[in-house]
């Protein structure tokens, strides 16, 4: 699955992390593969998923509480930083 690593905008961003977790959810993607996709994102775009400790308002309004809450897990569990 190519996905661009370095976004342009946190709806770009937004929009990589909802196809990702959406495929994964689909099953056309395994789960190895959603977290290192996820990992990837998140180490290239940190400064657009996080201001004051909580995801931006437009990663909250375009993903969702249940796509947010995989990437919590995915950041927090495998301590990406």
């Amino acid at each position: 699955m190519d996905i661009k690593l370095f976004q342009k905008t946190q709806r770009d961003l937004a929009a990589s992390i909802n196809l990702v977790i959406d495929k994964y959810w689909e099953d056309e993607i395994d789960e190895s593969n959603m977290i290192e996709l996820i990992q990837k994102l998140y180490a290239t775009n940190t400064n657009k998923f996080k201001k004051g400790g909580n995801y931006t308002t437009i990663l909250r309004q375009q993903c969702g509480k249940r796509r947010l809450e995989v990437v919590d897990k995915v950041i927090n569990q495998y301590n990406v930083v």
